[in-house]
């Protein structure tokens, strides 16, 4: 009867997205004003973000059952969005109901089904090569690996493969004698030399799955946000550079306080907010903030059920699940990618290349579309170093020159940083009036 109750609001107040190109300078404003649901604020950041678009500034407010928020957004070269058809899907996208619906909150989803390939989900222990002998055991079990997403972080690795049979190009068959061959052969290289943790291999749930977010999921699942001591990201220069997390009590709000600074890069807010939802937090009130390659977000959150954290326990738990939430993507290394006609077994020719010329995949997008092949690497050397120029030079005319490129950071593109920087506490003097004068203002 809720559920109804709830449809029937949401079918008299349908959510409402005002997008201006002439309030900002440098960027286009996008308010978006809905029935307040947890996760609606998710719902709309995956949106945008799927769209490439780079968020430089965000209010938000959800108190009482509205919800309001406010970006500022550019494309990767730092402009305002001025093609028609893109902020025509932006307005058509977050005022349709789909967007808020739960079923696709739930099921995490916006890949294609699995009825066109066979999605398999792996957890298992970082290192060198690892993904050149796992696409090499596909490639001789004749597995096509569609597309993937594979996240390295605190010696753990996690990764989602779409795979299809590589005669048929149809889904692999459940329950078949050579699935459960690939399920041992890759637990087994996932496993590593650590007998501690154990390796996993399940087929993703049938439907729709948003790769990044389940990645969040999987990785956080396998608790990658303890710390290793004396490996990994305890090196010093890994320290120098992770992000400032602060959990606070606001107890004349009644709520808990969050700060984050960080490095800025693309799809930092999705990360944060995926992972505050995905631990049941409401974020009632909030501010971004990029300036000078700098991120600045300030939250104000509640759990599920209304109440703030109470326990130190729990906000240190929180401080490094957004740690590592930030980190998972943090661009490690030298980004490549790749462009060329697909074919069976590329993908496992490439890495192979990387490995002999110990190149150490850190984080991968392998993608395919109309025949052709698009794949993105981020690597360093063998010890998690910088690469040396002249190593990735050789293995670029080696694969080809016009196939294998070195990626233009996004930053290289970054409008300048705006006069006004905020700083931490800004929000905790002037959150709550700024924000119900934009409501006034959307209404």
């Amino acid at each position: 009867m809720d559920d109804e109750y709830a449809k029937f609001i949401r079918r008299m107040n349908p959510p409402r997205v005002v997008i201006d190109n002439d309030a900002c300078e440098h960027a286009t404003v996008i308010k978006v004003d809905s029935v307040n649901k947890h996760g609606v604020l998710l719902d709309v950041v995956q949106a945008l973000t799927d769209l490439n678009l780079i968020i430089t500034k965000a209010y938000m407010s959800s108190d009482g059952g509205w919800f309001m928020d406010v970006f500022n957004v550019t494309d990767y070269g730092g402009n305002k969005i001025r093609d028609e058809r893109i902020l025509n899907y932006i307005q058509k996208t977050l005022e349709t109901d789909a967007c808020f619906l739960p079923s696709l909150r739930d099921s995490v989803g916006v890949m294609p089904s699995s009825k066109e390939h066979t999605s398999i989900e792996l957890m298992g222990t970082e290192r060198p090569g690892l993904l050149s002998e796992l696409c090499a055991v596909l490639t001789d079990l004749r597995c096509n690996v569609v597309n993937a997403e594979i996240w390295t972080h605190n010696e753990r690795a996690a990764a989602v493969v779409h795979v299809t049979d590589e005669s048929t190009g149809s889904p692999i068959e459940e329950d078949s004698e050579r699935l459960s061959k690939i399920k041992q052969l890759l637990c087994y290289l996932l496993k590593g030399n650590n007998g501690l943790r154990t390796a996993k291999m399940a087929l993703s749930p049938p439907g729709l799955i948003h790769t990044e977010r389940r990645l969040h999921q999987m990785m956080f699942a396998d608790r990658d946000y303890e710390r290793v001591e004396g490996k990994g990201m305890t090196r010093a220069k890994d320290w120098s550079s992770r992000p400032d997390v602060t959990v606070l009590d606001c107890i004349e709000k009644d709520y808990t306080v969050i700060t984050m600074r960080s490095k800025d890069r693309p799809k930092l807010l999705f990360d944060t907010i995926c992972t505050l939802t995905d631990m049941q937090y409401v974020v009632f009130h909030g501010t971004v903030n990029t300036a000078r390659m700098e991120a600045y977000q300030e939250y104000y959150i509640r759990h599920v059920d209304g109440f703030p954290i109470r326990s130190e326990a729990e906000q240190q738990r929180l401080r490094q699940c957004l740690e590592a939430a930030i980190e998972r993507r943090s661009s490690e290394g030298v980004e490549l990618e790749l462009c060329t006609e697909d074919r069976v077994g590329l993908l496992s020719d490439i890495t192979r290349i990387f490995r002999e010329n110990s190149l150490y995949i850190k984080r991968a997008k392998i993608s395919t579309k109309g025949g052709k092949a698009k794949d993105t690497f981020y690597v360093t050397d063998a010890s998690g170093d910088p690469v040396d120029p002249k190593a990735i030079d050789s293995i670029c005319r080696q694969i080809g020159q016009t196939i294998l490129q070195v990626k233009q950071s996004w930053r290289s593109f970054s409008p300048k940083p705006p006069k006004e920087t905020r700083t931490a506490g800004f929000l905790l003097g002037n959150l709550f009036k700024t924000n119900f004068r934009l409501i006034r203002s959307c209404s």
